[in-house]
């Protein structure tokens, strides 16, 4: 995955406060990955938008950590095959 030179918030319609974690790449297709958290109760809930040019695919809150740096450890666990394969299970 490529890494966002910038985090950018405000991009997925559904979840403004959603942090632009990088790009997935192959061949001519490209999505932005976007990780959006809560905070419920003492712990914190995360989940991915994967948008594309014309299309947005939405984890389901796949994440549930007590800190939002427990999520981005548990996303950076993630290698680049990995977030392909959730993302095709979304279509």
């Amino acid at each position: 995955m490529e890494p966002s030179r910038a985090t950018t918030t405000g991009h997925v319609p559904e979840a403004p406060s959603a942090r632009h974690l990088g790009d997935l790449a192959r061949s001519d297709v490209s999505w932005s990955v976007y990780l959006e958290t809560r905070h419920q109760d003492d712990s914190v809930a995360g989940r991915l938008h994967f948008l594309s040019e014309d299309t947005l695919r939405t984890t389901g809150w796949i994440f549930l950590e007590w800190s939002e740096q427990e999520i981005m450890n548990r996303f950076n666990d993630f290698s680049p095959l990995e977030l392909w394969r959730v993302l095709e299970s979304l279509a």
